[in-house]
């Protein structure tokens, strides 16, 4: 058996390392790549699809896994080898049942996509984008009805980026949320605003990213295993535990921009940074979800880098790099600002307090569009028209509208319900965090992170992709995904800031 397992591991090794070189092109492509690459790339990505999926989904690698699955009932439960065969045995099952030609035309056609998706948001077109985003849909329709009989048409999905969970799981969690936090953005909407003008000034590019750098290397973020480098959607890949990546992008009107979206994406490093050396060259050297993904990204971004003792030692350097900007702003002012609640039309600039009403509209338009009660067409028209409902503002333009966001024109549908479950796991892994670490405020307040890091790294990071989501919060904090802990965090939060 052991010569079984060694075989199936060097194949799952091959197959990781045509990932690793696919993300690789895809950094690049979002990074370097001039804009006439997009079709040479695309062919390059169907190509090395193409062969991951064929390697992968091979008759050899199948009886494999039917032999191995019967030896991991003998193991650890909890030990590598039975978790890499239970993940992959629940890849192989999905992967086996997608066509390579399928494969090969989504990674071409997502790839296209995206270079059109620029252009179209550059220069405020949605029709440009269109007939590109109704093939993607098509694709994505297609990839569901593989998996039928299904519960719903975007369970097949959403499993993608959260194994395990449900479609109704998802609308049941949102249903206890949205209330709530409708109810709080009432409150706060009684209250006089905050002045943020502050933040809305010229403030230079490299001393944004000098203060990004400095915040993120004491966070513990690995320079020796990572760079940064600027791109429109920031985002973090990875081409293997010694090579994690981000990039971050500059506003001209939003002065915070650059820093807590390099604060959100070296959460994401760090997480990937913090995989167990035993898991390399696995499918296992990854995240355990999107979601607890994005409970790292998100924790280090706002329960941290939004807290008032974060300030307290970082705002003074801060003012040093922009005394013109800041030289006249108190700490509790700039606290304050950088924690407005207002409605907005941006969903990577948006509010904690508002931010998950974007990702509930994203999501009810998936459904629809994959229900096929929504047409794209019509998609410009059903955004505005929530963010009238949800948020009581309406874009003035595709480009703040519809068009904002990268995920579409990657094919990546359902994954955005990930960010605010993420949200979620993070408020639950706090309150743990802080039992555990009862100082750990007054060790921000010194700019330590060293033991805040090293519990993630134990409790989450070290397991990378081991466990499904729910098993891993459950262990860690001893309930399943909900919304009560982050509700609490809102509330204290917002109540001191807003005077509720």
């Amino acid at each position: 058996m052991n010569q079984k397992l060694e075989k199936f591991k060097q194949i799952i090794a091959e197959v990781t390392d045509l990932g690793r070189a696919e993300a690789l092109l895809g950094w690049d492509q979002q990074v370097n790549m001039p804009k006439g690459g997009a079709e040479d790339r695309g062919n390059i990505l169907e190509t090395i699809a193409g062969i991951s999926h064929k390697k992968f989904t091979s008759s050899e690698t199948g009886e494999l896994l039917e032999d191995l699955k019967l030896y991991a009932e003998t193991l650890d439960p909890k030990s590598d080898d039975a978790c890499l065969i239970k993940r992959m045995a629940h890849d192989y099952e999905k992967r086996t049942k997608v066509p390579s030609k399928w494969v090969e035309e989504f990674a071409k056609v997502t790839t296209i996509s995206q270079g059109v998706w620029e252009e179209a948001k550059s220069e405020n077109k949605f029709t440009l984008f269109q007939p590109h985003l109704e093939k993607v849909m098509e694709l994505r329709r297609e990839y569901a009805d593989f998996f039928k009989p299904y519960d719903h048409v975007y369970d097949p999905l959403l499993d993608d980026f959260e194994p395990g969970l449900k479609t109704r799981e998802v609308q049941d969690i949102f249903g206890k949320l949205r209330p709530q936090q409708v109810e709080l953005l009432k409150a706060i909407a009684a209250k006089p605003m905050i002045d943020d003008s502050f933040l809305h000034i010229s403030y230079a590019d490299q001393g944004q990213w000098d203060f990004g750098v400095d915040v993120i290397t004491r966070f513990g973020y690995d320079w020796n295993r990572g760079r940064q480098d600027k791109s429109v959607h920031p985002f973090t890949t990875g081409f293997g535990i010694g090579d994690i990546r981000i990039t971050t992008r500059f506003d001209p009107d939003r002065a915070a921009s650059a820093l807590f979206s390099t604060m959100h994406e070296a959460g994401h490093a760090m997480y990937e940074q913090g995989v167990s050396e035993t898991l390399r060259r696995t499918p296992l050297a990854n995240g355990a979800s999107m979601a607890v993904h994005e409970s790292q990204s998100r924790m280090w971004e706002n329960l941290v880098g939004r807290s008032k003792v974060f300030w307290k030692f970082f705002y003074p350097r801060l003012v040093k790099i922009f005394p013109q900007q800041l030289g006249n702003v108190s700490m509790e002012n700039f606290y304050k600002g950088i924690n407005k609640v207002e409605p907005s039309l941006i969903r990577v600039e948006a509010d904690e307090a508002t931010y998950n009403l974007h990702v509930m509209l994203r999501l009810e338009l998936e459904i629809a569009l994959l229900e096929g009660t929504l047409k794209v067409k019509d998609l410009p028209e059903a955004w505005n028209t929530r963010m009238k409902e949800y948020l009581g503002v309406v874009p003035p333009n595709d480009r703040e509208g519809v068009l904002q966001d990268v995920h579409w024109s990657g094919g990546m549908i359902g994954y955005f319900p990930t960010y605010a479950l993420g949200n979620l796991v993070s408020a639950q892994l706090w309150e743990k965090i802080n039992q555990d670490i009862p100082n750990l405020e007054s060790q921000i307040e010194q700019g330590k992170f060293d033991e805040l890091l090293g519990w993630l790294h134990t409790k989450i990071h070290c397991h990378g992709a081991k466990f499904e989501p729910q098993t891993l919060v459950k262990e860690v904090t001893g309930s399943i995904i909900t919304p009560e802990p982050y509700m609490r965090y809102l509330k204290s939060k917002y109540s001191e800031i807003y005077n509720l």
